[in-house]
């Protein structure tokens, strides 16, 4: 076959060259969902990770483009180890949830201590980070459990919204937990209810309704911004 003409093999490069530029400018198009974000909000998920239920709520969340803080209770990330890893490699942070979720508030120093301390080691032995957010069990705190949380350089976080997700809560009730969070607020939700997982899809569109993304819960103020 015979060579192109030189005329036409520049353009052919010039062409190839536009077609390239196009393609690496839409992979390196931010996400709309990211422009879309006015303020962000703390979806937080309490008493897990376990084998039966973990895999389907990471699965949920990331289908929808969210991310999560799970706080973790020890004795299942000892239990657990797969699934702490399953978190972090789904993009969602950890927490500590103490080890055996008691009303700490009814414990002394030690035991407070040991609780938390026992967590912080089997959440970093499963693979899941050290900590750097506690919430306490209940959410019943005082001044000696802040103290042993301050102690391992944790920041306590309670919650804005109580989707009642532990109390039956319906999917309906869940959603319209969620739709009053504002800028920077936290919703307590967890892991095991079968009506929380089944909102997640919801909980996607309401946020986005409202211009809210799903972030991060910052150490150093306790209140959830960008990721």
């Amino acid at each position: 076959m015979r060579a192109a003409p030189r005329p036409l093999l520049i353009g052919l490069a010039v062409a190839v060259t536009a077609v390239a530029g196009t393609v690496t400018a839409a992979v390196q198009a931010p996400p709309a969902r990211a422009a879309a974000c006015t303020g962000y909000v703390g979806l937080t998920f309490d008493d897990g990770p376990s084998n039966d239920r973990t895999p389907a709520l990471l699965n949920a969340l990331r289908q929808n483009g969210l991310r999560a803080t799970m706080f973790n209770e020890g004795q299942f990330a000892a239990a657990y180890p797969a699934q702490v890893r399953a978190e972090v490699s789904a993009g969602m942070w950890i927490g500590n949830h103490s080890y055996t979720h008691p009303h700490l508030t009814q414990l002394g120093q030690a035991q407070i201590d040991s609780e938390i301390s026992r967590t912080q080691q089997a959440i970093a032995s499963a693979g899941g980070g050290t900590p750097q957010l506690f919430r306490p069990p209940y959410g019943e705190t005082n001044a000696t459990v802040q103290a042993v949380a301050a102690k391992y350089g944790l920041r306590q976080v309670i919650w804005d919204v109580d989707s009642q997700d532990w109390n039956g809560a319906s999917t309906d009730a869940i959603v319209q937990a969620v739709s009053r969070l504002g800028n920077g607020q936290i919703i307590l939700m967890h892991e095991w209810p079968a009506n929380t997982l089944a909102a997640i899809p919801r909980i996607a569109q309401t946020l986005a309704g409202k211009g809210l993304c799903a972030g991060r819960i910052s150490p150093q103020t306790g209140r959830a911004v960008a990721p």
